[in-house]
């Protein structure tokens, strides 16, 4: 019964919400101004900056409503805390006072109204979209409410929010994750299969596999694989971080062998004409020499920890390090069952630019699991609708972040550029800032790369920086005592962010005939809107 009540109201969701995915051509709200209106300022960067703050002060407002959201994620942790402390003193409260009138033996218990509110605001993929709220009442206040109306209605776009949404619960499926345990298992028999040998092979093999299951579909299985062959065995608060912010840099920067799984990526691609043998020879290669030495010098650092959890493992019986459950059962699946799982994941990615069919496919999904469900977990909706929900709120929020960011792009040498790109990706999203590079005009292909290489680089330096990054945290925070703190992550993320990077700078490039300005766009007109 639940599953049908659980199909029929994602059927509802989904159904309605192609008409949410409209727009990404004219632009039907007063705001934001567009970037070709403003009047051409022969002053520096911070000049032109300061004049557009000037001519609409609605500018300055929504930066700050974004710089509060972003201030929001990095106090969530100490908000759960306290959340947590309201809980209990509720319990304690409804302890001493005792039963205060017959309850249903069904019945729920009180809840603590301010507890759960607090809850709410811990939550980081909540974050951007409670900040929608006040990013309504200043449009509304500068504008109108019609003009917000359309401004998320009509000039948004949310195909990304929906495609993650959809590839996130087909990825946690259980035939398609223990197909890439399969394969991941081949090179951690090498290792012997120890929490080591699991741990090197899912940071490496995972996020490669994201260039062709999509970014957030390898960071799903990748972080479900650490929870069951890693994160179960306690590791050392060090290298839990470590390995969580190597995860997220690798994921970053994995998916840029095709020119479809980094949101980054498909920002641009259409627009600059760069197809997958371009993005293999100008940056694949590039991002895979840094995930490799990035994981070993990991590896080798941590070495001791790695083993001292492999010992422990295999000092223990399965079951006292993590009871069995029919979660996790090791029954085989038919391989016909898993084939078609993968048929599923990969229509969604081939029709990622178009809801209404990957959304379609998603109900034949479910329906499917339910002709197979011993076969089958429980589909849990909440991590993807979580994330959906944040990458909603950041596409909304992007959106009129473009008078700061592009004088920024514009007056930038390529060196600074890539610097730039990496800095400010930790503070943007890093789909918003190549979205944003491509729609300046004479700029060059070295600039142009310096931007994208800048933005898959900085991808893991905070949870916002890469869309697939809430996703990971929402599956792995509960191996962290009071949640992921996003200082430890960025310093976490630091180290391979730097290798990434050199390798970015100092190796080269291929020829840049691959590039065409001409070239006509890849479903173009179904790119997000940031």
């Amino acid at each position: 019964m639940k599953s049908k009540i659980l199909l029929l109201l994602v059927f509802f969701v989904f159904s309605i919400a192609p008409a949410f995915a409209s727009g990404g051509g004219t632009q039907y709200s007063k705001f934001p101004k567009p970037l070709e209106l403003y009047g051409e300022e022969e002053g520096s960067m911070f000049e032109t900056i300061k004049a557009r703050a000037s001519e609409d002060p609605f500018n300055v407002v929504a930066s700050v409503i974004f710089l509060l959201a972003i201030c929001h994620t990095f106090v969530a942790i100490p908000i759960g805390k306290l959340a947590h402390k309201c809980a209990h003193e509720h319990d304690e409260r409804l302890k001493l006072r005792g039963p205060r009138d017959a309850q249903h033996p069904d019945g729920e218990p009180e809840v603590s109204f301010k507890a759960t509110i607090l809850h709410f605001l811990s939550e980081v993929e909540a974050v951007f979209g409670i900040w929608v709220i006040a990013l309504a009442a200043a449009a509304t206040y500068f504008y109108s409410w019609h003009d917000f109306e359309v401004y998320v209605s009509k000039d948004k776009v949310f195909t990304e929010p929906l495609f993650v949404v959809v590839i996130m619960a087909i990825a946690a499926s259980r035939p398609v994750l223990r197909f890439a345990e399969a394969l991941m298992s081949k090179a951690a028999a090498l290792g012997k299969g120890t929490p080591a040998a699991w741990w090197l092979s899912v940071l490496i093999i995972a996020p490669i596999l994201g260039s062709f299951i999509t970014e957030p579909g390898a960071m799903t299985i990748a972080a479900m694989l650490l929870a069951k062959k890693f994160y179960r065995f306690n590791p050392p608060p060090l290298l839990a971080y470590a390995t969580i912010g190597l995860l997220f840099v690798n994921i970053s920067v994995g998916g840029t062998l095709t020119h479809f799984a980094a949101p980054p990526v498909l920002m641009v691609a259409g627009k600059w004409g760069w197809d997958s043998l371009f993005m293999l020879e100008h940056f694949g290669w590039k991002a895979v020499t840094g995930v490799v030495i990035s994981s070993l010098i990991y590896f080798m650092f941590f070495r001791k920890a790695l083993f001292s959890i492999g010992d422990k493992a295999s000092g223990c019986e399965d079951g006292e390090l993590h009871p069995a459950s029919w979660v996790e059962r090791e029954t085989p699946i038919p391989a016909w069952i898993i084939g078609i799982h993968l048929a599923f994941l990969g229509w969604t990615v081939y029709t990622a630019h178009y809801p209404v069919l990957f959304v379609g496919g998603f109900l034949f999904f479910l329906a499917f699991g339910l002709a197979t469900q011993h076969h089958q977990n429980a589909v849990s909706m909440r991590s993807p609708m979580m994330v959906g929900f944040f990458l909603a709120g950041l596409v909304i929020h992007g959106g009129v972040q473009g008078w700061w960011i592009a004088p920024i792009i514009q007056n930038l040498s390529d060196q600074a550029l890539m610097l730039g790109a990496t800095i400010l990706t930790g503070f943007n999203d890093n789909a918003a800032i190549t979205y944003l590079a491509s729609q300046v005009d004479g700029i060059s292909f070295t600039a142009k790369h310096a931007v994208v290489a800048g933005a898959v680089t900085g991808g893991g330096l905070t949870v916002i920086a890469n869309a697939p990054n809430p996703a990971g945290q929402s599956i792995l925070s509960r191996f962290f005592k009071d949640g992921v703190s996003p200082l430890y992550l960025f310093l976490a993320a630091l180290v391979p962010t730097i290798v990434v990077y050199l390798c970015f700078v100092f190796l080269p490039n291929g020829p840049a005939k691959a590039h065409n300005p001409q070239a006509p766009a890849v479903h173009q007109e179904a790119t997000p809107a940031q």
